[in-house]
């Protein structure tokens, strides 16, 4: 065993430590990534501080320094909260091993699936449009499928345009369980930013940080919706470690607007009563593992899918807009 040193503010070491029980795995691994945090905000530090070197004027290089022993700090407080946030999940989820049983046999056509998510509904042309924090959003699930691990999925683009620049292009592949089970098998992030000056001013690609693909570098699939939610379930929907791992909670299967005031802040009480007029959506607490402390909710309708999306904590709502499938497009309010 190598000793264990310490680098910069956070403890880190090579060797696994000692498991509280013989089958803690959630645990184990929430520890292991933070071992491996530490050792990622020790390359962005040193590279940091290659780049302050090089700084002719002694004052810019001094401020350099400065920005870059505080972002060590900042990202080194970001490990630690992501470890215990990911211990208090593992209270969630359980300590088991993430080792989904991801059998091509289970799997339908999505072009032709037994039993269609009825929450979840994605058919060939259908498309969302959601607004909300400056962000125009569009979904449209395309003719097109792509096989992941054996299993045929569908692809599901999603634009975001903020100020009418395209800000992130992302393919979604989704597979259809012969039980109504809705997998998510991964996505191609293309992250976009565009710049003031440029001529012509066009969105450059700065990033795919966020994908993943079940099968690649060891990432596996997860569910995004199930076929019968049960109210306080959760589940994982990504599992691509230190790069995308969101997990659910269902708080509710018969939300009804005017029932729950804790569910009903912040949303737009005409847009509830005409998706959730039977007392039968579905509300969801969804959240990241890398982004601790940062809950989001979603509201899903039966035939619709998600018609609303609110962040508690500051009430940023997104909400839909538009679509092309179902009767109550017709009759969807603007934000």
């Amino acid at each position: 065993m190598r000793p264990i040193r310490t680098i910069g503010l956070l403890v880190i070491g090579t060797a696994v430590p000692a498991l509280g029980a013989a089958d803690d795995f959630c645990s184990a691994t929430a520890a292991a990534l933070y071992r491996a945090c530490g050792f990622e905000v020790q390359d962005d530090y040193a590279k940091a501080t290659a780049i302050c070197i090089n700084f002719e004027d002694e004052k810019e290089r001094e401020e350099c320094f400065d920005e870059a022993r505080a972002e060590r700090l900042e990202h080194t407080q970001l490990c630690r909260r992501q470890r215990d946030f990911r211990q208090q999940t593992c209270g969630v989820i359980g300590e088991g091993r993430y080792d989904p049983d991801f059998d091509p046999r289970d799997f339908d056509d999505p072009r032709h699936p037994t039993h269609p998510n009825p929450y979840f509904p994605l058919r060939i042309g259908n498309r969302w449009r959601y607004q909300g924090g400056g962000e125009v959003n569009d979904l449209e699930v395309l003719n097109r499928t792509k096989r992941i691990e054996g299993v045929d999925c569908l692809v599901v683009a999603d634009l975001v345009k903020q100020g009418g620049d395209l800000v992130e292009s992302t393919d979604d592949w989704f597979a259809f369980n012969r039980d109504g089970d809705i997998w998510y098998c991964g996505e191609e992030v293309k992250n976009f930013e565009s710049f003031d000056g440029d001529n012509p001013r066009r969105p450059e690609l700065v990033s795919i940080d966020g994908s993943f693909k079940a099968g690649r570098n060891h990432d596996k699939p997860g569910v995004i919706f199930q076929a019968s939610p049960r109210e306080g379930e959760s589940y994982v929907e990504e599992f691509s470690l230190g790069n995308a791992e969101d997990v659910t909670d269902v708080l509710s299967t018969d939300y009804r607007y005017g029932t729950d005031p804790d569910l009903d802040r912040f949303v737009p009480a005409g847009l509830a009563q005409l998706m959730c007029a039977a007392g039968d959506c579905v509300v969801t607490r969804n959240y990241s593992l890398l982004e601790p402390g940062v809950f989001g909710r979603k509201y899903y309708a039966r035939g619709i899918g998600v018609f609303l999306e609110v962040n508690p904590a500051d009430g940023e709502v997104h909400r839909l807009v538009s679509c092309n499938f179902d009767p109550r497009c017709q009759h969807l309010g603007q934000p």
